[in-house]
C-alpha cells in the first residue's frame, strides 16, 4: 500500500508538471509574450511560490520565487484581490508597482490572472511581454488567458480532491522551453558513453531532439548512432572507438539525420588516468543557421549563444579560447556552469536585461587569468555585448585591456564590475544597486515604525545575505528594541533600554555616527571584551540611524558566516542606514499623532448605547488599516421624545480631522434628535451645519425615529447605504428608501422620509459602506453578502436560544476583524424589538 501511496503521488506531480508547463508555454502565444509562469499557494501561510517560469531560466530570477501576498507587487494584487492586473508599459508599471518596476528596471508590459479555486485564487498566472508603443496592435487575447487559467484552477481542484498538498508548491520552479518563434534555434543535447559495457546515457535534451522518449531508447552505442544519423552509423561508432583509445576527432563530425537535416556529433575521451571513465559527447541540431555559425568559426572575436533557458547551443573557438574552455565543455551547459566567473551581480542583470528589453546590452567583465592561451599577457578583461533575440541570445567576446577596460564599483548600470564566485564567503557580495532602490520605494510606503522594521527585514537583509537584524530607536537617551529578526529567542532582552553611556557597538555607532564593521565574532569580542555573544561564527555590522543631524537608532545587520565589507559596502549600508533613520523618525510622529487621534476619537464615539427596555442595540467600530487607523465613521442610539433615534454616519477621509468632523456632527445629530425634531429637519439642519462649518469634507448619515411600542419608524437617509432587515421569519431584504445628497454638499438640499415598521424579533442593520465595498468589486455585491450573512447570523443566534445581538454583531463583522487590509473604516448598528418588556426582577 505505501508503494502504491508513493506512485500515486509520482503521477500527481508529473501531472502538475505538465499542466503547469502546458499552460505557461500556451500562456506565451495568447499575451503576445515572451515570457510566463505560474505562482501556486506554499505551505507557508500568505506566501506564493513560482512553479513553472517558460522563457526564462529560473536560476538568473531566483528573487522572485518567493513572493508574499501584501507585498505591493501585480501578482500579489491579483492573488488578494482576485482581479487582472494588466499592465501597457514600463511607465505604467512605475506608476502602480514602484517596487516591481525598481527590481526589473526594463521596457516591457505584464499580465496577471488570477486562478480560481473557490473562495480564494489557486495562484496567478503571469506573463512578461513587450510594451505596447501607442497606436500599436495590441496582440493580448485577455479571453484565451482567462480560459487557460480558469482551466489550470479546474485541473489543480481535481488534483486537491485526492490529497490537498498536491497543489501546494514548495520546490525550485520549473523551467520550460517556450515554444520557438523561428526554425533557427540550434538544439544540444549531451552523452556519455562506456567502451565497456558499451552502454550510453543520455539527457532530457537528447531524448528530445532525437524524437525519443527516454523508454523508447535501448541505451547501446548502436542505438545512439541509428536514432543520429543511420545512413552514417558506421563513422560513429569508428568515432567513439577512436576517442576511447585517446584518438579523438580534430573536428565536429558533420552528419545528416533520416530526414536529411544537418548534425554535428562532438567527442571527447576520458581524462588521463582515468581509463574507467566513459567517453562524452554532445550532439547538436544547429537548425538553418548552421551556415551562420560556420562562418561565426572563422571570426576573431569570440562568439557564443544562449538559448532562453541559460544553455550554451553555440560557441565558437574564439569564445572557446578567449574563456579558457575547451568548446566541448561550454556546449549544452548553462552559462553558469560553463562560465561562472559571469554570473552573479552585477552579470545576472545585464542578462536579465537582455532577456526581457529589445535592446543590446553591453558590459565588461573580468576573465579567469590565462584563460587566452595564444595571447596570455593580454589582459584579464573582456569587452562583452549580448544581443537579444526571439529564441537566442548572440553574446560577443572581445579582448580589453587594462587600459582600455574602465575600473570601478559593482553596479549593474556601470561598465565594470569585478567577479565574484557564487557562494564564496570572502567574495564582494554585493546587491545590485535596485536593491537600496527598492528598499527606498518601500520605505516611502510604510507610516508606522512597525512598518518601517518590516520593510528593513524583508528587502535589507535578502539584499546584503544577512541572517539576522535588529532596529533600536532612542527614547530619552536610552536604546529600545523596535525589530528584531533571526536572533536566538531571548537574547536581546538585557540590552534593553541601554543608555548612552555603555561600553556597546550599538551604542558606540550611533554616539560617534560611525558605522562599525566586524568580519568575525572574534573580531567583535576583542573589542569588546565580556560583551554575550549570540553566536560563535559569523560577521556583524553596526550602523548609526541619523537623520538631518538628529539621532535616531542603530540598526544592526547580522551574517551566518564570516566575510569581509568593500568600501562600497560599507558606503552603501551607511547611507541605506539614513534612510531607514529618516523613515522612522517620521514614523515616530506618525506613531504620536496617530495615539492622539484615536484618543480624541475613542472620546467621540458613544461608551455606550441609550437603552429601552422594548429595544435591544449592539453596534461595532474596526478602524481601516491604512492611514492613522481613524476616521470618521461613528454610530449612536439617542433618546427621543418617547422613542428612541438610530444614527450612523461616514465622514470622508481619514485621519485627526476627519475625526474631529465626525464629533461636531455627532454633537448636531444628537441635539436634534433629544429635541425629537423629525428625522428630514435633523438631516437638513445637520447638512446646513456641516456648510457653516466648511471643513471641506462631506458626510453621508442614516437617520431613524423609532416608536418601541407600535414599531414605527420613520428614516431619511443622505448618500448613504440603504438599511437591511431580517423578518421574524428569516427572511432578509434591502429596504427601498429614497435619500437625498450626502451632507455639506447642497444647503438646499431635502431629504425625503420613508415610513417602516419593525416587527418582534426582527433585526434592523445600519452599516457604512466600508463593510461591503471592496476593491475592484461592484458594491452592490458586498451589500449582497452582508443580506445572505444577517440571515444567517440570525439564524445561529435563534437556533443558540434567544437572540444576542452582540454575537450578531460579532459575526457580521468577523471577516472585517480578520482582514490584515482595512482601506476604510467599518460601522455596524443593529437594533431589534422585543415581543414585551422583560419582567422586573
Amino acid at each position: 500500500m505505501a508503494g502504491s501511496g508513493g506512485e500515486q503521488l509520482v503521477r500527481t506531480r508529473a501531472r502538475l508538471a505538465a499542466l503547469l508547463a502546458d499552460v505557461s508555454t500556451g500562456a506565451v502565444g495568447a499575451a503576445g509574450g515572451r515570457v510566463a509562469g505560474v505562482y501556486l499557494r506554499s505551505s507557508t501561510p500568505g506566501l506564493l511560490r513560482l512553479a513553472v517560469v517558460a522563457g526564462l531560466p529560473g536560476p538568473l530570477f531566483r528573487p522572485w520565487w518567493r513572493l508574499h501576498v501584501g507585498r505591493p507587487f501585480p501578482v500579489a494584487d491579483a492573488y488578494r484581490l482576485g482581479v487582472r492586473v494588466v499592465l501597457a508599459d514600463a511607465a505604467e508599471t512605475m506608476r502602480r508597482y514602484p517596487q516591481f518596476a525598481a527590481g526589473l528596471p526594463f521596457p516591457f508590459g505584464s499580465v496577471h490572472v488570477p486562478v480560481p479555486g473557490g473562495s480564494e485564487p489557486l495562484g496567478v498566472l503571469t506573463v512578461l511581454r513587450p510594451a505596447i508603443a501607442d497606436g500599436a496592435d495590441e496582440p493580448l487575447d485577455q479571453e484565451l488567458l482567462a480560459r487557460l487559467a480558469e482551466g489550470l484552477g479546474a485541473e489543480l481542484l481535481a488534483l486537491a480532491a485526492g490529497d490537498p498538498d498536491a497543489v501546494v508548491w514548495d520546490a525550485e520552479p520549473l523551467s520550460v522551453r517556450p515554444p520557438a518563434s523561428r526554425s533557427a534555434q540550434a538544439v544540444v543535447g549531451r552523452f556519455s558513453w562506456d567502451p565497456v559495457t558499451c552502454a550510453v546515457r543520455a539527457d532530457d535534451r537528447l531524448h528530445a531532439l532525437l524524437g525519443l522518449r527516454p523508454g523508447e531508447f535501448a541505451g547501446t552505442d548502436e542505438a545512439l548512432a541509428a536514432a543520429v544519423a543511420p545512413a552514417d552509423a558506421d563513422r560513429i561508432l569508428a568515432a567513439l572507438r577512436e576517442t576511447a583509445a585517446g584518438k579523438p576527432p580534430g573536428a565536429p563530425l558533420s552528419l545528416r539525420a533520416g530526414d536529411g537535416t544537418l548534425r554535428l556529433l562532438d567527442l571527447w575521451p576520458a581524462p588521463e588516468n582515468a581509463a574507467a571513465e566513459p567517453v562524452g559527447g554532445v550532439v547538436v541540431d544547429p537548425g538553418p543557421g548552421a551556415f551562420a555559425d560556420g562562418a561565426a568559426d572563422l571570426l576573431p572575436q569570440g562568439v557564443f549563444c544562449l538559448d532562453r533557458l541559460g544553455l550554451v547551443v553555440y560557441a565558437n573557438e574564439a569564445a572557446a579560447r578567449l574563456t579558457g574552455q575547451e568548446r566541448r565543455r561550454l556546449l549544452g551547459r548553462p552559462v553558469w556552469e560553463a562560465m561562472p566567473w559571469l554570473t552573479g551581480p552585477p552579470y545576472d542583470d545585464h542578462l536579465r536585461g537582455a532577456l526581457l528589453a529589445p535592446e543590446p546590452v553591453h558590459f565588461h567583465a573580468r576573465r579567469p587569468a590565462g584563460a587566452d592561451r595564444e595571447k596570455p599577457g593580454e589582459g584579464d578583461w573582456l569587452a562583452v555585448s549580448v544581443h537579444p533575440g526571439a529564441d537566442l541570445l548572440t553574446c560577443t567576446l572581445v579582448p580589453a585591456s587594462r587600459m582600455d577596460a574602465p575600473v570601478g564599483p559593482v553596479t549593474p548600470t556601470g561598465p565594470v564590475a569585478e567577479t565574484y564566485l557564487p557562494g564564496d564567503a570572502a567574495g564582494p557580495s554585493m546587491a545590485p544597486a535596485y536593491r537600496p532602490i527598492a528598499l527606498a520605494i518601500a520605505l516611502t510606503d510604510a507610516v508606522t515604525a512597525r512598518q518601517v522594521s518590516a520593510v528593513v527585514v524583508r528587502e535589507l537583509l535578502p539584499a546584503f545575505g544577512g541572517g539576522c537584524l535588529a532596529i533600536y530607536v532612542l527614547q530619552d537617551r536610552h536604546l529600545y528594541l523596535a525589530w528584531e529578526s533571526g536572533f536566538p529567542q531571548g537574547f536581546l532582552a538585557p540590552f534593553e533600554g541601554t543608555g548612552l553611556d555603555a561600553h556597546l557597538p550599538g551604542v558606540e555607532c550611533l554616539t560617534t555616527g560611525r558605522p562599525l564593521f566586524f568580519e568575525s565574532m572574534q573580531q567583535m569580542a576583542a573589542a569588546y571584551p565580556g560583551m554575550p555573544l549570540d553566536a560563535e561564527e559569523g560577521a556583524r555590522a553596526f550602523l548609526p540611524m541619523i537623520a538631518s543631524g538628529r539621532p535616531v537608532g542603530s540598526c544592526i545587520l547580522g551574517f551566518d558566516c564570516r566575510r569581509s565589507f568593500s568600501t562600497e559596502e560599507r558606503t552603501v549600508l551607511t547611507a541605506l542606514a539614513g534612510l531607514i533613520a529618516h523613515a522612522m523618525e517620521r514614523a515616530q510622529r506618525y506613531d504620536n499623532e496617530a495615539a492622539l487621534a484615536r484618543g480624541l476619537q475613542q472620546a467621540l464615539l458613544p461608551h455606550r448605547l441609550s437603552t429601552h427596555p422594548r429595544v435591544e442595540t449592539a453596534g461595532r467600530y474596526l478602524p481601516g488599516t491604512q492611514g492613522m487607523d481613524v476616521g470618521g465613521d461613528w454610530y449612536d442610539v439617542v433618546e427621543a421624545g418617547d422613542g428612541i433615534a438610530l444614527v450612523i454616519g461616514d465622514v470622508q477621509g481619514h485621519g485627526v480631522q476627519a475625526a474631529a468632523t465626525m464629533g461636531q456632527l455627532r454633537s448636531a445629530v444628537r441635539a436634534f434628535a433629544l429635541g425629537d425634531r423629525p428625522p428630514d429637519e435633523v438631516l437638513s439642519g445637520t447638512n446646513r451645519l456641516l456648510i457653516d462649518l466648511d471643513p471641506g469634507q462631506f458626510a453621508s448619515c442614516c437617520y431613524l425615529r423609532l416608536d418601541p411600542a407600535t414599531g414605527r419608524a420613520l428614516v431619511a437617509r443622505a448618500g448613504h447605504p440603504p438599511p437591511l432587515l431580517r423578518c421574524p421569519d428569516g427572511r432578509t431584504r434591502l429596504l427601498d428608501i429614497p435619500g437625498g445628497v450626502v451632507l455639506g454638499v447642497d444647503p438646499l438640499a431635502r431629504y425625503p422620509v420613508a415610513e417602516l415598521v419593525l416587527e418582534p424579533d426582527a433585526i434592523l442593520a445600519l452599516y457604512t459602506d466600508g463593510l461591503v465595498e471592496r476593491p475592484g468589486a461592484d458594491i452592490d455585491e458586498g451589500i449582497a453578502a452582508l443580506r445572505l450573512a444577517l440571515g444567517r447570523a440570525g439564524a445561529a443566534a435563534g437556533r443558540r436560544g434567544g437572540r444576542s445581538l452582540a454575537g450578531v454583531a460579532d459575526r457580521l463583522t468577523a471577516t472585517a476583524r480578520r482582514a490584515m487590509d482595512r482601506p476604510d473604516d467599518v460601522a455596524l448598528l443593529l437594533a431589534a424589538r422585543r415581543s414585551a418588556a422583560p419582567p422586573r426582577r
